[in-house]
């Protein structure tokens, strides 16, 4: 036995010395997936094997499906691998990390305009899915206390949003046993040159002077729907199917009314997962923030626009009242006493360090500058794509660095389109619109940091090149029907 494991030692010695990792016994063998090993391998074998394995894996460059972040500065990347280590919640033994938590819930909440005589809190999270469960939390707990000083039943508890919401709106309304009152997207009409958007975005190359679709609920659908037990509204400021935004300062203005006329305080949550980091640079004019009186709580995903790596999300609370109290757990068993208030425990810190880094080496005027890169590539690309005579851009008034299309004269269909595109190693999300709005399927392309012009030049070619490709194949389909006389050959 103990002369087996002794050639066995010498044989990975000679390995090293006069062979590549390639050239290991490594590498002649199934490596077990679903037991462990008995016997391990060399670092550099495991290293190789899941490298080579993880090749299999989309290009993130070419990924216009993800908001996420794909790229950070070398400084940055150093300062992740330095924190990468320290456990995040842990701020007895790393107390300057939470002190840069902090720092960075400021510097938001001063971004989300906040009165200066309001004490704003919040969080660092994992993402925008945890700072909305953890948000919404909070305005039930608020609403049931006020509902018992009042002597008044809390058993049902409402919240109304539009179908343009991230899944975990519906997720939080079914864990935490909310009725969910969603109203069903459908299209109204406007021209692009009077949204209030495009108003204000002259420096940018907005598909103007055209019909464009909006898929976003209204104010007078939410007036509709709310009651004595609704929680709270949810609105979006950048929806994840068209990149569009609900009216967040019509609803406002409902809400204040029903609140002079019923008394029903209904607070406001900010879905501004998407837009929180772009509307701030590139149109601070519009009001959507703690500016508005009913808008009690913010959500934005620092991984997306804010620039860095998944996951950090940020949850913003207008004031500390805000937050109920009886939400907050004071822990001791890490040492000393930690207030917390998370769904998720354990984080690493980098992310958090990477968000500060970004907001000190950027400063306003470097996120503003990146902003209008990205948004003036996206208004680039869907004048582009909208001048192709092959496509329509849904969101031609361009808010936020995305570009969402339906097919024109096309006889295939999106789908068929995302995935030729995969040929070429785009990843390209095709989709169906919400309720009531399924008949709708578009293309989303996500514009990026990183996704400079000559890349939109490059994709719109290969995008063209598809649609081409697409369409021999159905004259060729079309033609052997023909000559058949068989109207079942189809894709």
């Amino acid at each position: 036995m103990l002369s087996d494991k002794k050639n066995l030692d010498n044989l990975s010695k000679t390995e090293r010395e006069h062979t590549t990792t390639y050239g290991s016994r490594y590498f002649t063998k199934t490596v077990p997936k679903y037991v462990m090993p008995v016997n391990g391998m060399p670092a550099r074998a495991a290293y190789q094997i899941i490298h080579d394995e993880l090749n299999l894996d989309g290009n993130p460059a070419l990924n216009l499906a993800s908001f996420v972040t794909t790229w950070m500065e070398p400084e940055a990347d150093k300062l992740i691998m330095e924190s990468i280590g320290k456990n995040y919640v842990d701020n007895d033994e790393y107390p300057q990390t939470q002190i840069i938590q902090n720092r960075v819930v400021n510097m938001l909440a001063r971004l989300f305009n906040a009165p200066k005589k309001c004490n704003s809190i919040g969080s660092g999270t994992i993402g925008s899915s945890e700072s909305i469960m953890l948000g919404l939390l909070a305005h039930k707990w608020t609403w049931k206390k006020r509902r018992e000083a009042e002597g008044k039943s809390t058993d049902k508890p409402n919240i109304v949003m539009g179908a343009d919401v991230h899944t975990v709106w519906e997720k939080f309304a079914r864990y935490f046993d909310v009725e969910l009152k969603l109203i069903p997207l459908k299209k109204n009409m406007c021209k692009t040159t009077e949204t209030e958007i495009t108003k204000v975005m002259s420096s940018f190359s907005c598909i103007s002077g055209l019909e464009e679709d909006i898929y976003t609920i209204t104010a007078d659908e939410i007036k509709a729907l709310v009651d004595e037990n609704t929680i709270a509204v949810g609105a979006v400021a950048g929806t994840t199917f068209t990149g569009q935004m609900d009216p967040i300062e019509e609803i406002n203005t409902a809400l204040l009314e029903i609140k002079e006329a019923e008394g029903w305080d209904i607070p406001i949550h900010v879905d501004a997962a998407s837009g929180g980091f772009v509307l701030p640079f590139l149109y601070p004019e519009i009001k959507w923030d703690f500016r508005l009186e009913q808008v009690r709580s913010i959500n934005v995903s620092g991984h997306k626009y804010g620039l860095v790596y998944p996951g950090v999300g940020w949850l913003i609370f207008k004031d500390k009242t805000d937050l109920p109290e009886e939400l907050i757990f004071n822990i001791n068993y890490l040492g000393g006493i930690m207030p917390n208030y998370s769904l998720n425990f354990s984080k690493g810190s980098g992310t958090i360090i990477a968000q500060y880094y970004n907001l000190i080496r950027l400063g306003m005027e470097g996120y503003k500058k990146i902003m209008e890169n990205m948004q003036e590539n996206a208004s680039y690309l869907a004048a582009k794509l909208n001048g192709s005579a092959k496509f329509e851009v849904i969101n031609k008034s361009i808010t936020f660095p995305m570009v969402t299309v339906q097919l024109h004269n096309c006889d295939f269909t999106v789908f068929h389109l995302s995935e030729k595109l995969r040929q070429k190693g785009w990843i390209v999300p095709a989709y169906t619109l919400p309720a009531n709005a399924e008949d709708i399927a578009v293309l989303r392309m996500v514009v990026k940091e990183s996704f400079s012009k000559d890349m939109v030049e490059m994709f719109y070619s290969d995008m063209m090149e598809a649609v081409e490709k697409l369409e021999q194949t159905e004259e060729e389909r079309l033609k052997k029907i023909d000559e058949n006389k068989n109207p079942s050959l189809l894709y």
